[in-house]
């Protein structure tokens, strides 16, 4: 891979913060980073709007105050780490007292441990008597959002204290890509390209669809992506028509097709790939026929991707395409969704404005046939229309079986 890799600069993050201390029009807002599982059996990850203002991914407990009238600017914006505990972190992994070389690393001035929190809290709530969550709201049954939840504790002391819905904010400027963030795209795009080389090389038949899941994420692995951006899908014969297939432990079987939903993360953002093979090599006559319609809806969605256009258009340009086939109630999902910090990532209402990355992603699924058919590329929206970031993925019939002719990595087994 390049040498120079694509990263978010700091002042790119303080660029953020700023957009969003102007927005809040004054009232003061929250963003929490989360909590580690507690077993630590489990990978940490923040939530993506604490990563998107700060760049800290590495954080637990971690609290951002945001105060656009403080009247001491360099407290505008304050971050709040843990407490250091040595024992604790004899255990967990070391941390950095807070110091000019750390609050120069993350790019914020003040910085403060938890246990000062709810005395600069009161503060700011007291003076502004105007609260704001920033935090995707919750439906009715699932756990109150985090800064919401706080912001009602504070709320309830402060005679005269309002709440505010400002959860727009972050997922109206998440949602356009800084060139920064399309480089991160672009870059983990490129390794899942490596990734399903790596597929072609190593499909064949009497494999199982964990092999070819374990073949494409070591390629991710070695190539500079640390972990998927989700779960792989591998899904053989049957297995291909049903969406979220995920426990690719079925041989593949000479004849059917494998439909393979893979993606690599870099630098906290995702890629989102799908492609289908045949299993032997060749497509049959009827894979084949299926298979191009497939493509052309892909090739019509994404000619349609255009800053002003829904997703709605995106997909009915898609669906008019695999109607015309007569396959119609086989395209049983969506066309795509946004594409960012998260897989499916904030979606904002209205429609597609330039720096919007979103995957499209037709398919058609005939269990009785024993064939499921989806293409997905990732795609983001640019001034004069639109630009593939995965389009280097063979994807034409000829380009697969001309990739699948050549000589297959030798089976590794331990």
């Amino acid at each position: 891979m390049a040498e120079s890799l694509p990263a978010i600069p700091l002042r790119e993050f303080a660029a953020r913060r700023q957009r969003v201390l102007k927005e809040l029009k004054g009232c003061v807002g929250l963003v929490l980073a989360g909590e580690q599982d507690a077993s630590l059996h489990s990978p940490y990850a923040p939530h993506p709007h604490f990563t998107y203002l700060t760049g800290l991914r590495s954080e637990p407990g971690a609290i951002l105050l945001l105060d656009p009238q403080h009247p001491v600017e360099a407290r505008r914006v304050q971050l709040y780490l843990r407490p250091l505990n040595p024992e604790l972190e004899q255990w967990d992994g070391l941390r950095q007292g807070i110091s000019k070389q750390l609050r120069d690393s993350i790019g914020i001035g003040f910085v403060q441990r938890t246990t000062s929190f709810a005395r600069f809290l009161l503060e700011s709530a007291r003076r502004s008597r105007r609260l704001a969550c920033l935090h995707p709201l919750a439906a009715h049954n699932a756990p109150i959002s985090p800064d919401i939840a706080i912001l009602r504790e504070s709320a309830a002391r402060i005679p005269g204290c309002t709440i505010v819905d400002r959860s727009d904010i972050i997922t109206r400027l998440r949602s356009v890509k800084s060139t920064a963030e399309v480089s991160c795209i672009r870059h983990a795009g490129a390794i899942t390209a490596l990734g399903f080389e790596a597929a072609l090389q190593t499909l064949r038949p009497g494999i199982s669809e964990f092999d070819l899941q374990e073949a494409i994420e070591h390629r991710y692995r070695t190539n500079g992506s640390r972990q998927t951006a989700y779960r792989t899908i591998a899904g053989g014969g049957v297995n291909s028509t049903v969406l979220h297939y995920h426990a690719n432990d079925q041989p593949l079987t000479a004849g059917d097709l494998v439909c393979i939903d893979s993606g690599a993360a870099f630098g906290g953002y995702a890629s989102d790939v799908t492609r289908t093979f045949p299993v032997n090599g060749q497509f049959t006559k009827r894979q084949r026929q299926i298979y191009e319609v497939v493509l052309a809806a892909l090739a019509a969605a994404t000619a349609a991707v255009r800053p002003g256009v829904t997703i709605a258009q995106v997909d009915r340009a898609a669906r008019r395409v695999i109607e015309r086939a007569g396959f119609g109630d086989a395209f049983i999902h969506g066309i795509g969704h946004h594409l960012g910090l998260e897989v499916h990532d904030s979606t904002p209402d209205g429609p597609l404005r330039a720096g919007n990355v979103i995957t499209v992603e037709p398919g058609i699924y005939l269990p009785a046939e024993r064939i499921g058919i989806r293409i997905e590329d990732d795609v983001v929206v640019t001034t004069a229309g639109r630009s593939v970031l995965t389009g280097q993925i063979p994807k034409s019939v000829q380009a697969i079986e001309a990739a699948m002719r050549r000589p297959k990595q030798p089976r590794q087994r331990q």
